[in-house]
């Protein structure tokens, strides 16, 4: 690899998301001065995020991890001894290695994080996978794998809008793109500007819901049930499209059938949106053609995750919208080795997957949802878990019962972690290491956008994960599955596409153009029927739902009205666009746009409360009691409070755990059963809590 210029502005990607949006940066005298958009980004275009433009701040702040350090005194006493990578990595390799041999590989797991290109999930996967243990985990199971395993599922594949052609109705459900979409805020508004109508859902009226035709504001979680309720609409009402049904997809007979049990009256009853209103909305967006679908995370955080994900994608399929312009688009991905290949899963013999904690879901989902990664640290079934690996996350904030991930994290035998910062969870650890950021290393984005990201610092001894995973690896005698010098992985993932990684570093982007309708040039969709599969006969083979059936959540006031006497109030949360999950409370620029953590509260509730604006107020379930500062808003339902995610406090320090459970609304959800049956989500929103005033 070429050394890192010292002068001069560098094409790079953001590694902070999903998105990677295109960057610029400046440096000069070997230094990061200034961070803009990349206007010749593909996906970007020229536009970046709050978090991305602070990223220069992130890179250079003083309270980076810049040595590995070994733990002196208890877990939590904040008490470290500067130590070398090579003694750290030892001590890790003798804890893995000791750990299988006494007790099994399955009792080393890995717990890993946000994502960042290639990275982690390729090297944690092959690691894990050569290594012999299956217990990876990770937050999957609540984000982004529901809605997207259920698509491939359904139709092959994971459809994107097509907002630039334009189209003639957006639906954005769930999802507030001026948060946490921010590249697509600019084309959704010349969409509206020439016309396209708009359908938002969501329980606040936030963001473009404020420009909405319709805005649907239903009870937190029950987005399943809305989405069946439109589709009985239209199917009743003959509105969806006659020959890309009879042609395209299977199963509309029984969804025929299976839909009156779901009719506007009823569903309004479960969701609190008026039926007349869903049944405008459905026409609305039957009738526009074509329409896209754009669905948040937010669909993802409750037992029906799937299954939602499933009925948006019926949605697509039976309106006709499916890879038209317009609609959503069914793209190819661009021939890099796919991560998943990169992770060796033939290496996973069948004997030790057998063997993962958790219970069992769709074949495609083969990590461990966090909760039952924690569940088997304390009860030790179906044996212990001795050795836990953290990379790039922190789950006292981000995992369900932050009090279990507490103890769990205390009790297990060894830990070990990588970040860019001391947090809640390191702060735990036996041995933590300190992680680059992406402007420390070179990588790629993918699938359908190949981006290149460059390094342009280097802080401290600060390694990327996939040179810390690369290195391991030799120390626990699987390094023959991994290379001599870890950036080599690059040259092999662009290997298909005939070039090298520094001579895409030329290139910088590859994309392809838009093709539209490519199940009628291929003459199938990707799936075992060729066709779109609205019946899943995969999902009855495997004992689960083939038609989206909705279930009533844990702790509403439906199906626990005596819980709901103590707990009148429905709880949700959202993410907020100053912070990525938990981090970035340290990055002075970014807290200075949210200093606090906020709970929002109809000011009829706070009025008979005798709650005001700004006043701290406490948060409590049957599980715990958090405090958060009070936000009187109107565009929530007065039964609906939204409470921050992620908060902790890092001017608090390491001897109180940085503040971790004073407002971190996982103290109060819960990760026990039920779970989603496909892919284990459990519930996050829509539980029951009461608000009272800080005394």
């Amino acid at each position: 690899m070429k050394p890192i210029p010292k002068n001069g502005v560098v094409k790079t990607s953001c590694g902070l998301c999903l998105l990677y949006c295109g960057m610029l940066v400046h440096l000069q005298d070997g230094k990061v001065v200034k961070i803009e958009g990349d206007p010749d980004s593909p996906n970007s275009k020229g536009v970046l995020c709050v978090r991305g433009l602070a990223a220069a701040e992130r890179l250079y702040h003083p309270d980076r991890l810049k040595h590995p350090q070994k733990r002196l005194g208890e877990r939590g006493e904040g008490k470290w001894q500067q130590i070398s990578w090579d003694e750290a990595l030892n001590t890790i390799a003798d804890e893995m290695i000791k750990a299988k041999k006494d007790y099994g590989a399955e009792s080393v797991s890995f717990m890993y994080g946000s994502a960042k290109g290639y990275n982690i999930e390729s090297f944690v996967g092959r690691f894990a996978n050569t290594f012999g243990t299956p217990n990876v985990g990770n937050a999957a199971h609540v984000c982004f794998q529901p809605t997207s395993f259920s698509a491939v599922l359904t139709c092959g594949a994971n459809p994107a809008p097509d907002y630039e052609y334009p189209p003639a109705c957006i639906l954005l459900w769930g999802v507030n793109p001026f948060e946490t979409f921010i590249i697509e805020v600019e084309p959704i508004c010349q969409a509206l500007e020439k016309g396209t109508k708009l359908i938002v859902v969501d329980s606040r009226k936030v963001g473009f819901a404020n420009q909405a035709d319709f805005w649907l504001q239903p009870r937190p979680g029950t987005d399943l049930a809305l989405a069946l309720g439109m589709i009985n609409v239209i199917v009743n009402e003959e509105l969806y499209d006659k020959a890309f049904v009879d042609k395209w997809t299977v199963g509309f007979d029984k969804l025929s059938k299976h839909v009156q049990d779901y009719p506007p009256q009823r569903v309004e009853e479960v969701t609190w949106v008026p039926a007349d209103t869903i049944i405008k909305a459905a026409r609305l967006y039957a009738t526009s053609k074509p329409a896209c679908i754009h669905s948040g995370n937010s669909l993802e955080h409750n037992i029906n995750s799937f299954q939602a994900g499933r009925a948006i994608s019926i949605l697509r399929a039976i309106t006709g919208n499916l890879g038209v312009p317009g609609g959503d688009l069914i793209r190819k991905p661009i021939p890099v080795v796919d991560r998943q290949a990169l992770a060796l899963p033939d290496k996973r013999s069948k004997e030790q997957c057998e063997k993962r904690v958790g219970g069992r879901y769709v074949p495609m989902y083969t990590y461990v949802p966090f909760q039952s990664l924690v569940k088997a640290i304390l009860e030790e079934k179906p044996y212990p878990i001795r050795v836990v690996y953290l990379c790039g996350a922190n789950p006292l904030l981000t995992y369900s019962d932050a009090q279990a991930v507490y103890k769990a994290l205390k009790k297990v035998h060894f830990f070990a972690a990588s970040d860019m910062f001391m947090t809640p969870s390191t702060a735990l650890a036996d041995i933590v290491l300190p992680a680059a950021s992406f402007l420390e290393f070179d990588s790629i984005s993918s699938p359908n956008l190949v981006q290149i990201q460059q390094k342009v610092a280097q802080v401290g001894e600060c390694w990327p994960d996939y040179k810390i995973f690369n290195e391991l690896a030799k120390k626990v005698g699987i390094g023959q599955y991994f290379w001599d010098d870890a950036d080599e992985f690059l040259d092999v993932v662009l290997k298909p596409c005939g070039i090298t990684f520094e001579e895409f570093k030329k290139i910088g982007v590859i994309h392809e153009p838009k093709v539209y309708r490519t199940y009628e040039a291929d003459g199938k969709f990707n799936t075992p029927s060729g066709k779109v599969e609205i019946y899943s006969d995969r999902l009855q083979k495997w004992g689960f739902d083939p038609l989206p059936t909705y279930h009533e959540l844990p702790e509403t006031p439906i199906s626990d009205p005596e819980l709901a006497k103590e707990y009148p109030m429905i709880l949700t949360t959202c993410k907020v666009a100053p912070f990525r999950h938990s981090s970035d409370r340290y990055i002075h620029t970014l807290r200075g746009m949210q200093p606090e953590p906020l709970v929002e509260i109809h000011p009829k509730i706070a009025k008979k409360l005798g709650i005001k604006d700004g006043d701290w107020v406490y948060i409590e379930n049957k599980r715990g009691r958090i405090k958060q500062k009070a936000v009187l808003t109107t565009g929530i339902d007065p039964r609906v409070v939204r409470v921050d995610y992620g908060w902790w406090f890092p001017e608090k320090g390491a001897s109180e755990l940085y503040g971790w459970a004073e407002s971190n609304v996982n103290v109060l959800t819960d990760n026990e059963p039920p779970y989603n049956h496909e892919i284990g989500s459990n519930q996050l929103r829509g539980i029951l809590c009461k608000v009272y005033k800080v005394s």
